[in-house]
Parts: structure tokens; C-alpha cells; sequence
């Protein structure tokens, strides 16, 4: 009968064996499979869930400085940090002490820089740019979470970004300016994530 070659491989190799039907041999087949599976997964870097420490509840986010002539940025950023912490992770915001930690920022550079000019010199394509340090630290251990800075040493990252406007096709610096803060905001919001 299992000689018969119109039967099909597993239904050869999972024939009944010490009493156990095809169903069962199936079941426990995809049991072993699937753990396996999420075995080799895990193994590669992937994780179940979001990435971000089970261990924080709240965030505490003061108001950003600004080591910079450009006035207002501080508020702006601020805010857009804020919201990409309640719309993307699952902590809370929370004011002083009462948090959990604390992320704090200083914007250390901004800077336009005009990337091609018309035949009377007038700027045709600026870009737009912000640089910050940020820290992340947790107020109960005192340990520093993240931290990003300005390249003083070579192995220091910066956290930089950029967004690019021409005023010819009617774009504004405001929007250039509001791009790159919400850029800013989700590369500050990545940096919190736990490192694999």
C-alpha cells in the first residue's frame, strides 16, 4: 500500500507512525516549523514588538536651547520631538522629576547654504540645515541612554539634517525650516530606540 507510486512524499513520511495520525504528525510538524522559524528570526536581529525599553514609562522633553542666531527653532523642535514620542513610541510625556528620564537638546548649528545660482546670482536652490546635541538620560539611575553630538572626537556621530528649497518654484524657507525640524525630530526619536 505505501509502495503504491501514485501516494505523494508526505504522505509517505507522515504516514501514521506509533499509533499517531497524518493530522497530528501534521500539527506537531507546523508547531516545529514555525518555532524554528522564529528561532532564526530572533537570531537575526528581529524582535516582536516595537523597540523601545519596556523598562520607560514617561519622558520628560524641556524646551531645546539654541546656541544659534536663528530664534524660535528651539520651540519648533521641541514640539515636533514631543509629538513624534506620543504618536510613535509608548511612553508619555511628563513634566520635570515626575518622569522617568529626561531628553534634553541643544541646536548647535543652523545653516542656509545656496546650492546653484541664476545668471544674475540670485539663488535658484538653497538647503536648509540643523545640527543638535541631544542627550537621553534616566533620572532614576543617573545612566546616560543615548547620546548624539557634534563630531568634536572622530568617532562622535552627528546628528544632522537637511531639507532643500527653491524659491523660484515658490518654496519657502518656513517650509524648508519646518521639514527639517520634523526630520530632526524622527532621526532624535530613532535614536531612542533599544540597539540591536
Amino acid at each position: 500500500d505505501c509502495m503504491n507510486s501514485q501516494l505523494s512524499f508526505a504522505t509517505l513520511v507522515l504516514r501514521p507512525i506509533c499509533g499517531l495520525t497524518s493530522k497530528v504528525l501534521i500539527q506537531r510538524l507546523q508547531i516545529v516549523v514555525a518555532c524554528v522559524t522564529l528561532a532564526q528570526m530572533t537570531g537575526c536581529g528581529y524582535t516582536l514588538g516595537n523597540g523601545f525599553s519596556p523598562d520607560i514609562k514617561t519622558v520628560s522633553v524641556p524646551t531645546f536651547e539654541n546656541d544659534t542666531f536663528r530664534r524660535g527653532l528651539e520651540f519648533q523642535l521641541t514640539e515636533s520631538v514631543q509629538k513624534e514620542i506620543q504618536n510613535r513610541t509608548p511612553y508619555r510625556l511628563a513634566r520635570g522629576m515626575d518622569a522617568d528620564t529626561r531628553l534634553t537638546g541643544r541646536i548647535v548649528q543652523v545653516r542656509k547654504d545656496v546650492l546653484g545660482e541664476n545668471n544674475n546670482d540670485d539663488p535658484r536652490q538653497l538647503q536648509f540645515s540643523i545640527m543638535v546635541r541631544v542627550t537621553w538620560e534616566n533620572l532614576r539611575t543617573g545612566e546616560i541612554l543615548a547620546k548624539q553630538e557634534v563630531p568634536v572626537a572622530p568617532e562622535a556621530i552627528p546628528l544632522l539634517t537637511q531639507a532643500g528649497f527653491a524659491p523660484e518654484l515658490g518654496q519657502s524657507q518656513a517650509t524648508a525650516t519646518q521639514i527639517a525640524i520634523d526630520q530632526m525630530a524622527r532621526k532624535i526619536i530613532n535614536m531612542m530606540e533599544t540597539p540591536w
